[in-house]
């Protein structure tokens, strides 16, 4: 994991779940995997890679919810 993040340049913070936790809680079965997480607490999960602007539109909405 550590030599994609260093390979791609990225810089946003990412995690490690040896053990599956994480993903069991939120129904991420395989990577890549986003979830997002808003103000309220509600979650929205998209599964598979996500382009530059795909991600900006995520990030915009939960900006403004």
């Amino acid at each position: 994991m550590q030599g994609f993040i260093s390979d791609t340049g990225i810089t946003f913070d990412n995690i490690s779940d040896g053990g599956g936790v994480i993903f069991e809680r939120f129904g991420v079965p395989y990577q890549p995997a986003w979830a997002f997480v808003a103000r309220d607490g509600t979650t929205t999960v998209r599964i598979g890679v996500l382009s530059e602007e795909e991600l900006t539109k995520e990030f915009n909405r939960l900006a403004t919810s």
